[in-house]
């Protein structure tokens, strides 16, 4: 426990202490973009944040290497995770830099995340099999060329969706960090009964994620002074798909009896860790492919503009989010400590589902709902996050100017015949 604590700690210091280095670089290239229509943010901010969180996970990796038990255990696993995830990190940040930075065709950049992914699975780190009920058939291995493909897939997936749902301050950096927490929690529970390396390993990349987003969020959380861009976003994806890739054990047989839903544990964690990421992906596809659009096309019709179009501050829509990922994600893994029968589970999902949608509610914010978030919200204690108003059209700025000679200053002299003085003589 003290081994998985440190690697965090040494994780989470280096990626603070690293910000405004990657800061001041950012500013310096000129990776802070202009505000665009769909941003929630109304002044340029520098991205490239996840320069400093890829020097923080290597740093936690290589010290992770390096401790007794953990270190020990990462030598015995079946691939080599620190050298895998330094160099897929490497390939999916620089891939995220250039983006950040020139902006990059929506399938090159997928073809980085494949990539990366191929790295993972070079070095080992892949899915082995499909873990199902014995009454659907039971856990079906697979072979070397349908490993490669799924756990690419499922590499792709997971970094597209947390790529999604980085739109908020602070947002991606925590659900992130809950689901990593999760996943560390579930690879504990799992090492008591079962010994090896897998599990550790996961518990390490868990660790030292948990850390890297911890290290970030103070300069991320709202307002913030740097984004971590798609360099951080598809960073910290990989890294939690990759502990979600070795959270599997390797012999399904072993997990059997942990509790009434135990065999199917691997794929029900993974899913309530990635619950919000996915579900803020899938309806964007098919919100986008719905209108004849690219499912990459960018749009503002994600879960938390929606949050923030219905009335919630820049704040409390990242924290309404942070409790749908917290719920669901410990949700499962506390199921799974407590043995719960199978039947019980749709029924607590439907009741924390109908508590999150009332928490979401406008009218939760106090009397007026909306209409009351600028009276008794001070959420901000920086520059402003909500869209720009509407620009009228010159014409309609026209038919608004007061007309000559009606009681204003410009229309009294306009009406006497004496020239107005512009209150900038150097303008016209």
């Amino acid at each position: 426990m003290r081994e998985y604590l440190f690697m965090a700690l040494i994780s989470a210091a280096v990626t603070y202490l690293l910000v405004p280095l990657v800061r001041r670089f950012a500013i310096g290239i000129g990776a802070m973009p202009e505000v665009r229509e769909r941003d929630v943010h109304t002044t340029p901010t520098p991205r490239l944040g996840g320069l400093a969180m890829y020097g923080g996970l290597v740093v936690g990796l290589l010290v992770a290497s390096r401790l007794t038990h953990t270190g020990a255990a990462l030598a015995e696993s079946d691939g080599d995770a620190v050298t895998a995830l330094i160099v897929a990190g490497g390939l999916i940040t620089v891939t995220g830099f250039l983006d950040d930075w020139w902006g990059m065709d929506a399938f090159v950049k997928l073809a980085g995340q494949i990539a990366a992914a191929g790295v993972l699975v070079f070095f080992d780190l892949r899915l082995l099999y499909i873990p199902l009920p014995q009454d659907w058939g039971g856990s079906t291995s697979l072979d070397y060329t349908l490993s490669t493909v799924i756990t690419i897939m499922v590499v792709v997936v997971t970094i597209n969706a947390v790529n999604f749902v980085d739109g908020l301050d602070g947002l991606a950096a925590g659900v992130v960090c809950i689901a990593g927490m999760a996943t560390w929690a579930y690879s504990i529970f799992l090492a008591e009964e079962i010994s090896g390396g897998r599990i550790t390993t996961t518990a390490a990349i868990a660790a030292v994620l948990i850390g890297a987003c911890l290290g970030f969020l103070p300069h991320n959380f709202h307002p913030a002074k740097i984004f971590m861009g798609d360099t951080g976003a598809m960073l910290i994806g990989l890294v939690l798909a990759s502990s979600i890739v070795t959270v599997t054990p390797l012999d399904p047989a072993i997990i059997e009896g942990m509790n009434r839903f135990g065999v199917l544990l691997p794929l029900l964690v993974p899913a309530a860790v990635l619950v919000l990421p996915l579900v803020d992906l899938i309806t964007a596809v098919v919100r986008r492919t719905s209108r004849g659009l690219s499912p990459f096309a960018p749009d503002r019709g994600h879960l938390h503009h929606r949050l923030m179009d219905i009335g919630h501050s820049h704040r409390r829509s990242v924290l309404i989010m942070y409790a749908w990922a917290f719920l669901f994600a410990f949700g499962i893994v506390g199921m799974s400590t407590i043995g719960v029968p199978v039947l019980l589970f749709p029924v607590v999902i439907v009741l924390a589902l109908a508590v999150l949608v009332l928490m979401a509610l406008p009218r939760w914010r106090g009397r007026g709902g909306a209409h009351t978030a600028s009276r008794d919200d001070p959420d901000d204690d920086g520059p402003p996050t909500g869209p720009m108003p509407p620009i009228p059209p010159e014409p309609e700025v026209r038919r608004r100017m007061p007309p000559p000679g009606d009681g204003s200053p410009q229309g009294r002299s306009t009406a006497e015949g004496n020239s107005v003085i512009p209150a900038h003589p150097g303008r016209s």
